[in-house]
């Protein structure tokens, strides 16, 4: 590796989408997932060389090379997620973070510990357990002598999906941290009143720790889904008219109207449709608004998204492609995806959204490496 990069380990890599976020100017040391599918995907798309696929217990630190500057994990979040079944820090799946964490500790004793640290999940980490999930990471992050602090950002204010997600950013106590990157209080942008509650509950001393991170409020988004959509898709067929029909027939007067009006725009229209019960009965709600919901893992037929297309007389509904599914997480269309839908769905809906690593990477990442960088170098003349 050369001076001139930064470098990292992306645990629970996935394909990969924290590595394309950080960009050209990181190298990766080390990459680790325990799915085969996923990284099969990462290999096509990155090269095997620093991947290792296995369960994150089972990775060393003799697997992990030098001292990094960052390490990255987007640990499972079904436990801790609103809608999984609750099981928090002690499931099966959220609770591989100890895995990696004792890695983090393990490096620590051996004056290895990575400069930075983040880690990505789902908005429920905030509140899973009434907090105490939460509180549990920020301690641990402590503990091990980092800065911690936590935004929390939704995918909406880079590509057309609905996706917030919790970042918690943890810097070595011992670097230097410019004014500039931090703040005396919670902004609106970045730090929702769960995220302030959460902090609320921290004990004294945690709290000593805490670091509010100062981060620029991007531009506004330019593209829809209406921008997204394939005009011939892959992977996927258009439904029947009958299939169609019945879709239709799932909803109520308030979504009939919404897609007469979507005629009425005299131009394309994409819709996303989601299938709810209300009151015991099964119905299909759609939205116009240029905005996918949360991409999910297929377990079921439900969690895969519908869309609706519209060009004045002409309705025809589809399952989201997974080119469209990879666009929505902000991957270039040269990204090679698996070849069966479930597993390019399920790749997607398990990731992290590429230009919010970017943006994170920009605004906040590098700027702290590079004033420690430069503090190194004014201490050195």
């Amino acid at each position: 590796m050369t001076n001139s990069h930064k470098t990292f380990y992306e645990f629970f890599a996935g394909g990969g989408m924290a590595r394309a976020g950080l960009g050209e100017g990181w190298q990766c040391a080390f990459a680790n997932d325990i799915c085969e599918k996923k990284a099969a995907a990462y290999a096509s798309n990155w090269g095997d060389s620093h991947l290792k696929v296995d369960d994150v217990y089972r990775v060393t630190v003799d697997d992990l090379p030098a001292q990094v500057d960052l390490a990255w994990g987007s640990f499972p979040c079904q436990d801790l997620s609103l809608a999984g079944a609750g099981a928090g820090l002690e499931g099966a799946r959220s609770g591989a973070f100890w895995g990696f964490w004792g890695l983090m500790q393990q490096l620590n004793t051996l004056g290895r510990k990575p400069r930075m640290v983040v880690l990505e999940n789902v908005y429920g980490a905030l509140t899973s357990h009434d907090g105490d999930d939460f509180e549990t990471i920020i301690h641990a992050v402590a503990a091990e002598g980092y800065r911690v602090g936590a935004l929390v950002i939704d995918a909406i204010r880079f590509v057309p999906q609905s996706r917030p997600r919790v970042f918690i950013i943890g810097v070595d106590a011992s670097m230097h941290l410019p004014e500039t990157l931090m703040a005396d209080g919670p902004s609106a942008a970045w730090h929702p009143a769960a995220l302030i509650k959460a902090y609320d509950r921290l004990p004294a001393q945690t709290k000593q720790a805490w670091a509010w991170w100062r981060v620029a409020v991007p531009a506004d988004r330019a593209n829809t889904l209406d921008d997204l959509i394939e005009q011939q898709p892959q992977g996927v067929a258009w439904h029947s008219r009958e299939e169609t029909a019945h879709i239709l027939q799932m909803m109520t007067p308030i979504h009939r109207r919404k897609l007469v009006e979507a005629q009425a725009a005299a131009r394309l229209k994409v819709g996303a449709i989601y299938r709810r019960t209300r009151d015991g009965v099964q119905r299909a709600e759609v939205r116009f608004d240029g905005v996918s919901g949360c991409l999910r893992t297929p377990t079921g037929g439900s969690s895969r998204q519908t869309i609706v297309v519209v060009e004045g007389a002409r309705i025809r509904t589809r399952l989201l492609s997974p080119r469209e599914a990879a666009r929505l997480m902000g991957l270039p269309d040269s990204y090679v995806l698996p070849v069966r839908y479930n597993d390019a769905y399920h790749l997607a809906g398990d990731g992290v959204v590429v230009p919010v690593v970017q943006y994170l990477e920009r605004h906040l990442l590098s700027p702290l490496l590079m004033a420690q960088r430069t503090g190194r170098l004014k201490k050195a003349a």
